[in-house]
C-alpha cells in the first residue's frame, strides 16, 4: 500500500492493474469467497444448534455463541463484499461503502477478538477459581458478552466522527482503519486502537491460558493417585490451549505487527501484495474460530455435525471423551469445571 490516503475516485471503474494482474484479483476473490461462505455456514450452524438444543444454552457457552455471531457479521459484511470487489478488480462501493465496510469489519472483528479474550477469562475463572467460592453464573457470562460489543463499538465509532478514518487497504479492494496517515489526530487514534483493541486482548488471552495450564500442572502433582487420568487431562487441555493460542497468533498477530510497523515508522513502505496477506489471515479467523472453540467441544460437535452432514456423525462414539469432559472428571474434586 502506498503511504498516505488512498484515492477511491482513481480506483473506481477500472481494474488496479498497476498493483496486480486481473488473474490475481480473481484468485483472491476465490480464496476470500471460500473462507467467507464457509464462515457463514459454520457460524450460522453454531447459532442454530445452540437455539435448538437446550443443553447447550449454558453460561459458559454464551461467549462461544457470541464469537459465532461476531464471526458471522465479519464474514457477511466484510468477506462477501470483499469477494465481489476482488472479482471486479477494484473497490466499487464508493466512499460511503468504504466507510461502512471498514466499520463493519472492524466492529465485528474486534468484538470477536474480545470474545476470544472473554472465553479465556471464563475458563481461567472456572478452572483456577481466583475468586474462591464465587461461581460463574449467567450474569457473568452476559456481562462478558455485553462488554465485548460495547468495547468494540466505543473504539470503532470515532472514525465516523473525525477521529481517525477508514481507507482502502492492501490491493485496494477492501477498507480498514487508516494506518498510514501522519495526521496527529489519526496517529493518536491508531495508537489507542492498537493498544486497547489488539495488545490488551492478546495479553488477557496469554495470561489467562498460562495460569490455566499452571493450575492443571498443580492438579497433577496433588493427585498422584490419579496421575494417569490427570496427566491425560492436562495433555488434552494443553493441546487445545496450544491450538487456540496458535490460531490467534496466526490470524491476528501478523495484522497487528503490520499495523504497529506502519505506526512506528512513518516512512515504511509495504508492498500492497504483502500488506494484503495479514489482512486476509485476520478475516480467515471466521472459519478457524468455530472449528477450534466449538467443534472441538463434543457437545456442540455431536449436535452440529449431523446438521452439516445430513444426519450422519462419523465422530460419534459413546466411549469418546471430549476435552471438556476430561477436565470435569480430572478436577471434579475441586469443582473446577471446564465448559461443556
Amino acid at each position: 500500500m502506498e503511504k498516505g490516503k488512498s484515492t477511491l475516485g482513481a480506483a473506481e471503474g477500472s481494474v488496479n492493474d498497476d498493483i496486480m494482474p486481473r488473474t490475481g484479483y480473481t484468485t483472491l476473490a476465490v480464496i476470500i469467497g471460500i473462507f467467507s461462505i464457509a464462515g457463514v455456514i459454520l457460524n450460522v450452524t453454531v447459532i442454530v444448534v445452540t437455539f435448538r438444543h437446550r443443553q447447550l444454552r449454558q453460561p459458559l457457552n454464551y461467549a462461544l455463541v457470541n464469537l459465532a455471531v461476531a464471526d458471522l457479521g465479519c464474514a457477511a459484511f466484510g468477506g462477501l463484499p470483499t469477494t465481489v470487489t476482488n472479482a471486479m478488480g477494484y473497490f466499487s462501493l464508493g466512499r460511503v461503502g468504504c466507510v461502512l465496510e471498514g466499520f463493519a469489519v472492524a466492529f465485528f472483528g474486534i468484538a470477536g477478538l474480545c470474545s476470544v479474550a472473554v472465553i479465556a477469562v471464563d475458563r481461567y475463572i472456572v478452572v483456577c477459581r481466583p475468586m474462591g467460592t464465587v461461581m460463574f453464573q449467567t450474569r457473568h457470562a452476559v456481562l462478558g458478552v455485553v462488554l465485548s460489543w460495547v468495547w468494540s463499538f466505543v473504539w470503532n465509532t470515532p472514525p465516523l466522527f473525525g477521529w481517525g478514518s477508514f481507507e482502502l487497504e492492501g490491493v485496494r479492494t477492501s477498507c480498514a482503519p487508516d494506518w498510514y496517515s501522519r495526521d496527529a489526530g489519526n496517529v493518536s487514534y491508531i495508537v489507542c486502537y492498537f493498544l486497547l483493541c489488539f495488545a490488551l486482548p492478546f495479553s488477557v488471552i496469554v495470561v489467562s491460558y498460562t495460569r490455566l495450564l499452571l493450575t492443571l500442572r498443580q492438579v497433577v502433582k496433588l493427585q498422584m493417585s490419579e496421575s494417569w487420568s490427570t496427566a491425560k487431562a492436562e495433555t488434552q487441555v494443553a493441546r487445545m490451549v496450544v491450538v487456540m493460542v496458535m490460531a490467534f497468533l496466526l490470524t491476528w498477530l501478523p495484522y497487528a505487527a503490520f499495523a504497529l510497523s506502519v505506526i512506528l515508522d512513518p516512512h515504511l513502505h509495504i508492498d500492497p501484495l504483502i500488506a494484503t496477506v495479514p489482512m486476509y489471515l485476520a478475516k480467515s479467523s471466521t472459519v478457524f474460530n468455530p472449528i477450534i472453540y466449538i467443534f472441538m467441544n463434543r457437545q456442540f460437535r455431536d449436535c452440529a455435525v449431523p446438521i452439516l452432514l445430513c444426519g450422519r456423525n462419523p465422530w460419534a462414539s459413546e466411549s469418546e471423551e471430549s476435552e471438556d469432559e476430561t477436565i470435569v472428571s480430572s478436577v471434579g474434586k475441586t469443582n473446577k469445571i471446564f465448559p461443556s
